[in-house]
């Protein structure tokens, strides 16, 4: 029975393998035919222009990267600077309030009432609570209360941009409802 098995499977093989020889010899010989047919096709590179230099006749002007035109540049932008801080600037020599340490986000208005006829808003800031009126000082930014509604806290704030220039820009804080 081994000897019939044994026999059955090596003529299987030797079947198979007489299959698999000739695609290949097919395929092998398909193959060399298109390399002798193809012919590569290349386009020559074309020759590079000839270079012509341009004359430089601006001689007579003045060199960008001179000490005399950097001069006037930083003469004309202090001048422009000077001007325009001296209309918005903070006030630096005033005596700093308690709720001028805080970040704005760190504050929230809780509450707000009329005392002796002017609105007063309640800020929370690390569990205690404040009372600010228009006038008042808050946050980081020189801010300064402008208005005081019964649901809001507006103020302006001085802030300096790229150019280090003083601008100004309106912010505010609303009224926080207590989640429970």
């Amino acid at each position: 029975m081994k000897a019939r098995t044994l026999s059955l499977t090596l003529l299987a093989a030797l079947g198979l393998s007489a299959c698999g020889s000739s695609d290949q010899d097919e395929l092998a010989k398909w193959m060399a035919e298109q390399r002798v047919q193809t012919k590569p096709n290349i386009q020559p590179i074309p020759e590079p222009k000839k270079y012509t230099p341009e004359p430089y006749t601006q001689e007579a002007a003045t060199d960008p990267f001179s000490n005399q035109k950097l001069a006037q540049a930083l003469k004309r932008e202090s001048t422009q600077s000077a001007a325009s801080s001296a209309l918005i600037q903070p006030e630096l020599n005033r005596r700093r309030e308690p709720l001028e340490g805080f970040p704005l986000d760190a504050m929230s208005m809780v509450g707000s009432l009329v005392k002796l006829g002017q609105p007063v808003a309640l800020v929370r800031v690390d569990n205690l609570l404040y009372q600010v009126r228009p006038g008042n000082y808050l946050g980081q930014n020189y801010g300064r209360i402008t208005k005081v509604t019964e649901s809001e806290l507006v103020l302006r704030e001085l802030v300096q941009d790229a150019a280090g220039e003083w601008t100004e820009r309106t912010a505010a804080l609303q009224l926080q409802e207590r989640s429970k």
